[in-house]
């Protein structure tokens, strides 16, 4: 996994490498980049690869849980975020692939979610899988590692679209995110995230002060 480039927000995601200390850092540059310098903008994330026999083997409960919350700080950046997949993606590919805001499938690509060589990896793939799709019809896929196909991908709304280049794709939705302000745009995505979870009555609140908010900025301005 690297971080390329001096003036593009871009990671390389090897999925096929279990996480290691090296990999939390360079996603967490990544976001110190994003959060210093871009006011909007799109960070991309082509990722690809599957993890291979045994890669569990130098995991540990605290590299988990830093890879874990690096990955929870790239869903919440202040910038729009697209990730690429090519391939079989699983392992820390499909983690971030399924952080992103707009997700594009290069044709033949799928979506695996790996073993540890007992039953499917319980890490929070499988939550952010079970939040952001259509459970009913994933069932086999978090049980038992069957994978996603691509065009089954688009219609449990995992993945935007199937294309066989992304470039054309990358453009319009940087295009459209040059537009789009960091804090506004966070904020957007966690009134999407808790939508899932709160009562109307709940997230009424939350809402209208983002309204207020933004009546006030175009006062403003």
């Amino acid at each position: 996994m690297t971080a390329a480039g001096v003036d593009d927000l871009v990671l390389r995601i090897d999925g096929s490498r279990p996480v290691s200390p090296s990999d939390v850092e360079a996603v967490l540059r990544l976001c110190d980049r994003a959060e210093d310098g871009y006011g909007a903008g799109v960070l991309i994330a082509y990722v690809s690869g599957v993890p291979l026999p045994g890669w569990t083997q130098t995991l540990s409960v605290g590299l988990i849980t830093k890879w874990e919350r690096a990955v929870r700080r790239l869903e919440r950046l202040g910038l729009a975020t697209v990730a690429v997949a090519a391939g079989d993606t699983g392992g820390t590919a499909l983690d971030v692939l399924l952080a992103t805001d707009f997700r594009i499938a290069v044709a033949g690509a799928r979506l695996v979610v790996p073993s540890d060589g007992e039953a499917t990896w319980p890490g929070m793939s499988l939550y952010r899988l079970a939040q952001q799709g259509a459970a009913g019809g994933l069932r086999r896929a978090v049980l038992l590692g069957t994978p996603i196909e691509a065009d089954q991908a688009v219609a449990a709304g995992l993945v935007d679209v199937v294309v066989d280049e992304p470039e054309g794709v990358l453009a319009e939705v940087a295009a459209v995110s040059a537009t789009c302000t960091g804090t506004e745009l966070a904020i957007r995505r966690q009134l999407l995230f808790d939508a899932a979870q709160h009562s109307f009555e709940e997230a009424l609140g939350a809402h209208l002060a983002a309204s207020d908010r933004a009546l006030r900025r175009a006062a403003a301005s």
